[in-house]
């Protein structure tokens, strides 16, 4: 039986052991194998892959608490900014390495290669001996972890996490990988993604007697894991996963094995590749693949459950398989790195046609494209050279700016932007300036962009966004504000224009969008921009003010990290997360 070692600052506390109870799965459409099976050749209890090892996550309520024009807690001193808020926020990324004798140190690298996907916790588990040892901590990766952190996580298996938390201050106890003991042992888990019946399910488990150490939705795993009934260790997996809806890439460990799981959809990206001594690397993008020189080898298909052991090699079988795909369209709009192959499809290439796509359908006279860093720079590149106009670096982003800085006394108009975007007076003054950015949001930081590059003397001011309006707030994984707080939910297009204050704004057309996706079109979410959800939640998704208000223990479960309520009796969530209800229904 494994053991469990924590070398964090706060005891991790096993998982007790529970009366066993049965919970009614959620109804589901009977599934079949994937109609392509070149695509997603995903299938059940069969599939097995030999390999040789070497030894070796209306208005905003908060809104209410902490007015955006009022000073924070500390006054006008301490600037807590926001403005780079004004984006989607991937949540967490996630890293499994197997049969490595340094698996903790190329599990801390890949973390740093991911570190985009969440920048406000890590942590590590690593298995030796078949005790399971833990290091977490709040802050970045490099933050963390340093060389005696890591000579405490001997062994030749270890997962790792990134976490991004959604508001309010992050909490240790909330940092993942998760690590339980229960009567056969120990488990840890690390999860991307969200569970849209996650409220529901820790109620059933809370009236069976469920004690929860976290506000996080991934604590409810190991519950289902704990209490399962199914053998071995790999069904109770496939047990728990049967319960869960939403959005989940998930990397389990044990004392012997380890387990790469996503859901049926798709919705959140993991890969799997191979080091050349035989070491087995899964990782949420491939930039983790390549700073370890890991060899990408294929996506783990949706609904699949891979297992690593030195037994049997990789084994696969289908969890439950889906026809149709959903995967995040937004991976490839804004929150992987360039460098990644994201869902078989080079995230680079995805951008640059963006951007040639806007060239074409919104054309306009023009001296210079300049891109908001970094996430708008591919795409930049992408409409100057279909337009044949000169790239340049019109906007220098500073990489060295924490989220709270001092501010003097005398207030400075757009001091957050400020401080992150430089604009260049010499690329821009006396031009007419073509400006390429991935997407907006609540469109208060493309305003003060918009005011930056005008004071820099900028003659004309085009906006060129290198993605479709976002009209719905998304459930499955990504931290965006409440459909209400969209701006594109409330304005039009060019209502947005003038909020802005630029002299002309384009969007990607989603017709656009889904013609170059060609054939792979139907297999991507698209309910950010068209309010149409493959997996309807179960629960109202509401801004709160985040891990700060809930201790894990005293607080209700509606404060809980992950911002889910249940709604009044006779709500219709349908209608209130979807404000063009009517028109999606056609």
């Amino acid at each position: 039986m494994a053991a469990t070692v924590n070398l964090s600052s706060t005891p991790s506390n096993p998982i007790s052991k529970l009366p066993s109870f049965s919970l009614n799965s959620p109804q589901k459409t009977s599934f079949s194998l994937f109609p392509n099976s070149s695509s997603f050749p995903c299938k059940p209890f069969s599939h097995s892959l030999k390999s040789q090892f070497i030894t070796t996550s209306s208005k905003n309520p908060i809104s209410d608490l902490f007015p955006p024009n009022k000073s924070g807690p500390e006054g006008d001193i301490l600037s807590s900014f926001s403005d780079d808020d004004d984006k989607p926020r991937e949540e967490c990324g996630v890293v499994g390495i197997f049969g490595d004798p340094e698996a903790s140190r190329l599990c801390y690298l890949a973390l740093h290669a991911l570190q985009h996907r969440g920048q406000e916790g890590a942590g590590i588990v690593a298995v030796n001996n078949n005790v399971l040892q833990t290091v977490t901590g709040v802050g970045l990766v490099s933050e963390v972890f340093n060389e005696s952190k890591l000579d405490q996580l001997p062994g030749e298996m270890a997962i790792g996490h990134v976490r991004y938390s959604t508001a309010g201050s992050s909490m240790l106890k909330n940092v993942q990988p998760f690590v339980a003991g229960y009567r056969f042992g120990s488990v840890g888990v690390a999860h991307n993604g969200n569970l849209v019946n996650y409220r529901a399910l820790r109620a059933m488990l809370e009236d069976n007697g469920s004690i929860f150490n976290t506000s996080s939705d991934t604590e409810v795993v190991l519950h289902l894991i704990a209490i399962s009934k199914a053998r071995p260790f790999l069904l109770r997996i496939v047990d728990a996963c049967e319960k869960l809806e939403g959005a989940y890439s998930m990397v389990f460990v044990t004392g012997d094995k380890l387990v790469a799981v996503r859901d049926p959809y798709g919705f959140r990206p993991l890969v799997m590749g191979r080091r050349s001594n035989g070491a087995v690397v899964f990782a949420s993008e491939t930039c983790a693949l390549d700073l370890i020189e890991a060899t990408y080898e294929r996506e783990v298909y949706p609904g699949e459950v891979l297992v690593v052991d030195k037994k049997d090699g990789v084994q696969s079988l289908c969890l439950m398989p889906h026809p149709e795909p959903k995967q995040c369209i937004f991976e490839h709009i804004y929150f992987a790195l360039p460098n990644s192959l994201v869902f078989g499809r080079s995230v680079y290439e995805s951008r640059r046609v963006f951007g040639e796509i806007l060239a074409t359908e919104a054309p306009v006279d023009c001296d210079v494209v300049i891109a908001v860093p970094d996430s708008g720079v591919v795409a930049a590149l992408g409409y100057a050279a279909k337009a044949g106009v000169p790239f340049q670096q019109g906007l220098i982003r500073s990489h060295y700016v924490g989220r709270t800085f001092i501010e003097p006394s005398q207030k400075i108009r757009d001091f957050g932007v400020k401080l992150k975007l430089s604009p260049v007076r010499a690329v821009l003054e006396g031009k007419r300036v073509v400006v390429v950015d991935d997407s907006i949001v609540r469109g208060t930081t493309s305003s003060k962009i918009v005011r930056l590059i005008k004071e820099a003397g900028a003659k004309e001011i085009h906006m060129r966004i290198a993605s479709p309006p976002i009209i719905g707030s998304c459930y499955y994984g990504v931290d965006t504000p409440s459909a209400e707080e969209l701006i594109s939910n409330r304005m039009s297009v060019e209502e947005i224009r003038k909020f802005i204050g630029c002299d002309s704004l384009a969007f990607l057309p989603f017709d656009s969008l889904k013609k170059m996706l060609s054939t792979d079109s139907p297999k991507f979410c698209y309910a950010c921009f068209s309010g149409k959800y493959p997996v309807m939640p179960r629960e109202v998704k509401v801004k709160g003010v985040g891990d700060s208000m809930d201790d894990g223990l005293n607080t209700p479960l509606a404060s809980i990290d992950g911002h889910w309520i249940k709604g009044p009796p006779n709500f219709d969530l349908e209608k209130e997360i979807d404000p063009l209800y009517q028109e999606s229904k056609i």
